[in-house]
């Protein structure tokens, strides 16, 4: 079964970002902010006690230390950098799961460093191995690719189980990355098309690129986001369909 997840708790003091509390319904699975991009301890708190409310599974959503790019930027870290700040991040984290009562149950890197774990195989050991130090029951999401194997066999070194993660709203190339926001046709913004790409995705296990040519992809959870009234809509389509 698909499952749906989404960014949140990425508020941080008197700067509000996303409509966490609609889309907690529809949503299976919550990734959340950590302190590094965004977040702060009371966001934090608020959020896993939201999430405990609509028992939804939680993930934590550590980022590079970059508030003013939303961690977005990529950042020349030393491997042990990495592992800090992922260990960190995710004990941040932890600490209100306790205090609620809750569960951290994967770990999913936002932004910047999600990218460069797809693209580096440094920074994705480094992350694994923040994991297995810190707590190696924690599953990683991942972005799924064409080709899968060599984080599968990388990831069964460290004794970490991987999530395979498809962006609801986003385009991705012909090898399965995601096409640049910069890029000019990088977000779906038609409902139909969405739900178009979760029909494949469901009855083939195919999604159709920018250029028109259908990938196999595997697919444990669909990220949607919740930032604005269109987006709950597309949120409650899904959730729908599923």
């Amino acid at each position: 079964m698909i499952k749906l997840n989404s960014d949140l708790g990425e508020s941080f003091g008197s700067w509000k970002m996303g409509l966490d509390e609609e889309i907690f319904p529809y949503i299976d699975m919550a990734n959340f902010a950590c302190g590094f991009h965004a977040g702060d301890p009371l966001i934090m708190d608020e959020s896993i006690k939201l999430a405990v409310k609509y028992n939804i599974t939680i993930g934590a959503h550590p980022a590079y230390p970059d508030l003013a790019g939303f961690g977005r930027r990529s950042m020349v870290c030393t491997s042990p950098e990495i592992e800090s700040m992922v260990i960190y991040q995710c004990g941040a984290l932890q600490a209100f799961c306790q205090a609620n009562g809750a569960k951290l149950s994967y770990v999913k890197p936002h932004g910047g460093l999600y990218n460069d774990m797809m693209r580096d195989e440094r920074i994705f050991r480094a992350v694994l191995n923040a994991l297995k130090r810190y707590d190696g029951s924690l599953k990683l999401m991942i972005l799924s690719k064409v080709d899968t194997q060599q984080y599968e066999e990388i990831a069964k070194e460290f004794g970490i189980e991987l999530l395979y993660e498809v962006f609801a709203d986003r385009a991705y190339d012909d090898e399965g990355f995601l096409v640049p926001r910069s890029q000019k046709g990088s977000l779906l913004h038609s409902k139909e098309l969405v739900k178009a790409r979760l029909e494949l995705l469901k009855n083939e296990g195919l999604l159709e690129t920018i250029s028109g040519k259908k990938i196999a992809l595997k697919v444990d959870s669909l990220c949607v986001h919740g930032d604005n009234e269109e987006a709950i809509e597309l949120v409650k389509m899904l959730r729908n369909s599923l």
